[in-house]
């Protein structure tokens, strides 16, 4: 999962940094698009909850047992969501059970719908999906994901004022992360800063990005 560090307050740039990629627990991720202040307690919460669970049960909630959970958390939000301060996550999850990730996504209202392959959530998710469906590959690995979902963000953020992309006079890169059966990650920025200078590199040649295979 990966998300910009750009928050915006009508047109103009509120904070420069904003992390919208957390962990939810040891093996699950929630990414948040929205009112910043709303979704970053409602993630709180979550969190907080999750690890109750995990506390008095001794294991872990089950992933559908967590999605369920964030639907109801956002139907409680559902009042403020009226009044215009909406939060839409992304949920993304290691299932033991079946042995594959998951990914979950989110309306205002708490409905829950399980996605396949790869989703993008916030105001520029419409041209991250659009990128995301042209470069997606099933069982590519690690390093390509991160690729992809860098591309993507950059796409999101070449149409999409309230999207920001890598900022390398502040040396502010988009967080990116996964989680397997060995738990949550974040990628450390050293390791990403190569990723995104690979990006920039590319895109000075083609602007619009890398063509999807068709052969």
């Amino acid at each position: 999962m990966a998300g910009d560090r750009r928050a915006t307050l009508g047109n103009v740039v509120a904070q420069r940094d904003i992390e919208k990629v957390m962990p939810a627990d040891e093996h699950s991720v929630v990414g948040i698009a929205g009112s910043a202040g709303t979704a970053m307690a409602l993630v709180k919460l979550f969190q907080v909850e999750l690890e109750h669970y995990e506390k008095i049960e001794g294991e872990e909630l089950s992933v559908d047992g967590k999605a369920n959970r964030l639907s109801v958390l956002l139907r409680g939000n559902l009042d403020m969501a009226l009044m215009g301060l909406a939060v839409v996550p992304l949920f993304g999850a290691w299932d033991p059970i079946k042995k594959t990730g998951r990914v979950f996504s989110y309306d205002v209202t708490g409905g829950r719908y399980e996605e396949h392959d790869h989703y993008a959530v916030g105001s520029g998710s419409l041209f991250a999906r659009g990128s995301l469906k042209k470069l997606y590959q099933p069982n590519m690995p690690a390093a390509s994901a991160y690729r992809i979902c860098l591309e993507a963000l950059y796409d999101a953020a070449d149409d999409d004022s309230a999207t920001g992309g890598p900022d390398l006079t502040r040396k502010i890169y988009p967080v990116v992360a996964d989680v397997t059966q060995e738990g949550y990650r974040r990628v450390d920025d050293t390791e990403l800063s190569a990723v995104v200078e690979a990006v920039l590199s590319k895109r000075m040649l083609r602007p619009d990005g890398p063509a999807a295979d068709i052969s």
